[in-house]
């Protein structure tokens, strides 16, 4: 069993919660153009180095594979032109100027665009693309997916806990799910700043564990 802290009463309703007849394993973003050097906000890529946070999100990736929970990628594409996007926000019109300036780091098809090596490459993965947007919800098959799963509880993982991996959360929860984020394998910036969005926010929103304690209740070891 992995190192799991919780008390004998939270981790049976968390092993519940989690139990894999209805849960799915979500990243957030976990691709080489985005959390890997060379991706749109390079101080992001650095927090995501720091932390260690891609070793784990593979772990728990692994484990979830083993006893048979499925594990789902959202990922966030862009066209050479830019097409179907927008310029409505200031992150957005970061990856617009790169753009212009020739530089494309989650181009479709590319290195970039790819899952990192970490997350492992596995046939009954799914993963689900988008071209627009902040949240893997809005506009997507994502949340049909998940009921034609059979889902009712999320497992969310990856970048970045201030934007894409508050919106995530925020949106399984209006959409009905159960939402558990993995605090050490979600990165933002600054640190600080995403570790109070993890203790004030997402934590009202969220059921906030870490890796072991998923693990745990997964009967696997870390």
């Amino acid at each position: 069993m992995s190192d799991s802290s919780l008390d004998a009463k939270t981790a049976q309703r968390l092993t519940a919660l989690l139990d894999p007849k209805h849960t799915a394993v979500l990243t957030m973003e976990l691709q080489n153009g985005i959390v890997v050097e060379g991706g749109t906000l390079p101080a992001l890529s650095e927090e995501v180095r720091r932390t260690g946070m891609l070793s784990v999100a593979g772990r728990v990736c692994a484990a979830a594979r083993e006893v048979g929970i499925r594990v789902v990628h959202a990922t966030a594409v862009s066209r050479a032109d830019g097409a179907g996007g927008a310029e409505n926000c200031k992150i957005f019109a970061i990856g617009a100027k790169q753009r212009q300036a020739g530089h494309i780091p989650t181009l479709i098809g590319s290195h970039g665009a790819q899952l990192v090596d970490e997350i492992g490459q596995d046939p009954r993965d799914i993963e689900v693309p988008r071209i627009h947007g902040m949240s893997p919800f809005t506009g997507t098959s994502l949340d049909q997916i998940l009921r034609n799963l059979g889902i009712t509880t999320v497992v969310v993982m990856g970048v970045s806990v201030n934007l894409g991996v508050f919106g995530t959360a925020m949106t399984a929860l209006d959409k009905g799910y159960q939402v558990v984020v993995v605090r050490d394998a979600v990165a933002g910036l600054p640190p600080e700043y995403a570790q109070a969005v993890l203790e004030n926010s997402i934590a009202m929103i969220a059921t906030v564990v870490t890796s072991a304690d998923v693990l745990a209740c997964w009967g696997v070891k870390g």
